[in-house]
């Protein structure tokens, strides 16, 4: 049986291709979604791929892949920075973990440098755009391998 996976994003990535461009390119959320479940599926996992503009669904959606004993990938885009009730849902996954951004947070003006979901997240990629998605369901796959 395949394991759960929740792929969840946050505000603003039902726009990704169309907003700002010269940042997060001109991939579609909708082709992330296409391209992220295709891998999961030929990696044995059951994607879950979600998003929502607001913080109160991102929760509850937090704490039903909790409930699932599923393994995590968010982008919380904008409720990265400031976000202590998704932080703390974040804190009861007890699969892997894996926050992903599309630009390199580091690199960003001052607002968008320091990621609160950070410090519950088992990895971090950013910078790498859409294709960060991927990376982050082939971390999963590896960490939920069992130990050869």
């Amino acid at each position: 049986m395949p394991h759960p996976l929740y792929v969840l994003n946050g505000s603003n990535l039902n726009m990704l291709g169309r907003r700002e461009p010269h940042l997060y390119g001109t991939t579609t959320l909708a082709q992330v979604q296409e391209r992220t479940e295709a891998l999961a599926r030929e990696l044995g996992l059951a994607c879950d791929f979600r998003q929502t503009n607001h913080e109160g669904v991102l929760v509850d959606w937090i704490q039903e892949a909790f409930e699932q004993d599923a393994a995590l990938i968010i982008n919380p885009a904008g409720f990265s920075f400031r976000s202590v009730p998704v932080l703390d849902a974040l804190k009861l996954i007890r699969k892997p973990l894996i926050e992903v951004h599309i630009t390199n947070i580091h690199q960003r003006p001052e607002p968008y440098r320091h990621s609160l979901v950070s410090q519950a997240a088992t990895g971090v990629i950013c910078g790498l755009g859409a294709g960060g998605y991927l990376l982050a369901v082939r971390a999963v796959a590896q960490a939920l391998a069992p130990a050869a």
